[in-house]
């Protein structure tokens, strides 16, 4: 067929004959039979010892063509560990000058199955593919596929729309991983989101196979960031910015020094992963931190847009806000100022660096967000004082109480603080992870007081889905609540319900919970929630098949009908004790 012609078509022009040669040959003689004979000859292995050999292969019946093909291999084997050793031994101009001579001969029978693999390989050893090579091989997409990936980077960096196909699919592919994480049906306090540490999150499909991609090539290290900041900007999806960080620290451990040295964000974000690595800033590291930030020189601006994705990067977030939360408990006990701690002004900075990312990329405005001084001087105050409320009310119950009643536990919430949730970035950030903290303390009192507080948050915070997840997780341990009306009350009709039906991820992110910890609900209630989580006419499927797989649970539990008549029905609630709050 035409295939075959266009294959065998180079041979010509290195002189060397093929079929359409001994077509030619055979129609224009008298005798076929010492006309084949003559181009076997002529276009045989050229060594004497074989005259006598062949014959004798002919007789134990091994066809020629499986003589020539195994001496081929071998001769291709011998040749592609010779293009490999070129590449390595002698002066460099002229080990490549060898290299570009072979490419010339070999190039035109890159077709040709049997020989591809020798052109291929003469390629990959090259680091500049003579640029007519490069394009011939972009215009054959099956040529571009059987390429090395060292080609591709050449082809690549001059071929931004090629690249980005390329690039696509992985990140499409990574921020669905992230996503089947937080709405995965495993709910744990112990095992989370933020579980796995830096170093095997790194070891992630989509990192490794980016950092293949890019090598040592700056400027397709440039492109993928690139890429990753436009897509911030349009979706404002975080996940992002972990990726940002994450390529940068795997380049990092390859020792990649081409690209670390010239990203700035380098030495930030080693010092930064570290911390991660522990989930805490602790002080020498905050020095560090500090003296980057400070260290950014006038007209080296724009680096604060690039340190800005960086602490975006959720993990960061949940870094510095643990912290923040550890730093305030700490202060309470020395009796300190939140204004007075130089250490927890600096979390603060990050904070606010982070969450200023997309605004800064968004506007190009290159200067550190402004710090609101009612956050230090009014907000972490708060939380300080509901911290001493959770000590007062443990050590009330502790005393004994002859002479006066039970003191209940405050109720009420400030509207100061209700207020910093709805209009306070930063605020809101720290108030929803001293909420993750009291639920992780189980703290069932301090817990209900702040719950209300969640239903408006700062840019709907408390329904995000890093947020949900981590809530989720920590009600596990709160599981024996669940089947009191009013806890079920304050948490479901007082704060999933109201958000469900606007919120799809909200309505996936119940029906996880309730998977999970349906059996530990009052059945009523059970049935109640059951009803008012049903999937809507424009539910996505994830809410669909969440609630056939629950109502499926519900009725393999359902109590017999001979169960339910046994139970006495005079059975009185339980008078519940408030509990003090565990610590």
């Amino acid at each position: 067929g035409p295939g075959q012609a266009e294959m065998y078509a180079g041979l010509q022009e290195l002189g060397v004959a093929n079929g359409e040669d001994l077509k030619e040959t055979l129609t224009n003689c008298t005798e076929p039979l010492k006309a084949i004979e003559q181009f076997q000859t002529e276009n045989g292995v050229l060594l004497p010892s074989l005259q006598y050999a062949l014959p004798f292969l002919d007789l134990h019946g091994t066809p020629r063509l499986e003589f020539h093909q195994s001496v081929f291999d071998e001769l291709r084997e011998k040749l592609l560990e010779r293009v490999s050793a070129i590449a390595l031994e002698g002066k460099v101009e002229e080990r490549y000058k060898k290299l570009e001579d072979l490419l010339e001969k070999t190039f035109s029978l890159v077709k040709m199955p049997s020989i591809q693999p020798v052109v291929m390989c003469v390629m990959k050893h090259l680091p500049k593919v003579p640029e007519k090579k490069l394009k011939l091989v972009m215009a054959d997409k099956d040529l571009y596929k059987a390429c090395a990936v060292e080609v591709k980077r050449q082809i690549w960096q001059d071929n931004q729309a090629l690249f980005r196909d390329e690039v696509s699919p992985l990140l499409k592919q990574y921020i669905l991983e992230k996503e089947n994480i937080l709405f995965s049906n495993d709910i744990s306090f112990l095992q989370n989101f933020f579980s796995p540490s830096p170093k095997t999150r790194r070891q992630g499909e989509v990192v490794q196979k980016l950092t293949q991609m890019i090598g040592k090539n700056v400027k397709l290290y440039d492109m993928v960031l690139q890429f990753l900041r436009t897509l911030f900007l349009h979706t404002r999806n975080v996940h992002y910015c972990t990726l940002r960080a994450e390529l940068l620290m795997s380049l990092h451990d390859l020792e990649i020094s081409d690209i670390c040295t010239v990203d700035p964000c380098h030495k930030f974000t080693w010092c930064l992963d570290a911390c991660i690595r522990e989930k805490f800033v602790d002080n020498k590291r905050a020095r560090e931190l500090q003296g980057f930030l400070d260290g950014v020189k006038k007209g080296q601006e724009q680096v604060l847009g690039d340190l800005s994705m960086i602490l975006c990067d959720p993990f960061a977030i949940n870094t510095l806000a643990l912290s923040t939360i550890r730093h305030l408990q700490d202060l309470v006990g020395q009796d300190t100022l939140p204004r007075e701690s130089p250490d927890l002004l600096l979390l603060l900075r990050m904070l606010s660096l982070g969450q200023g990312a997309w605004d800064m990329i968004d506007s190009q405005v290159f200067k550190e967000p402004k710090m609101e001084a009612e956050l230090i001087t009014r907000f972490l105050p708060l939380l300080m004082s509901f911290v001493v409320d959770d000590h007062t009310f443990t050590v009330d119950q502790k005393l004994p109480s002859e002479e006066k009643g039970p003191i209940p536990y405050p109720s009420t919430i400030p509207e100061a603080f209700t207020k910093f949730l709805q209009e306070n970035r930063i605020a809101c950030e720290i108030g929803l992870y001293y909420i993750l903290h009291i639920t992780k303390q189980r703290n069932k009192n301090a817990f209900l007081r702040l719950l209300p507080a969640l239903v408006e948050t700062f840019s709907d915070l408390a329904f995000s889905d890093i947020f949900l997840h981590l809530l989720t997780g920590n009600l596990t341990l709160l599981s024996d609540e669940f089947a009191l009306e009013e806890f079920c009350t304050s948490l479901f009709d007082g704060f999933f319900l109201t958000a469900c039906s606007r919120k799809e991820n909200v309505h996936r992110h119940v029906l996880r919970l309730l998977l999970h910890l349906h059996h530990k609900v009052a059945p009523a209630k059970l049935e109640s929630l059951q009803k008012a989580l049903e999937p809507t006419k424009q539910s996505g499927e994830a809410v669909k098949e969440l609630h056939n797989q629950l109502s499926e649970k519900l009725e393999l539990h359902k109590p017999s009908p001979a169960e339910v008549t046994e139970t006495p029905s005079m059975e009185l609630p339980l008078p519940t004790v408030p509990t003090p709050a565990s610590r």
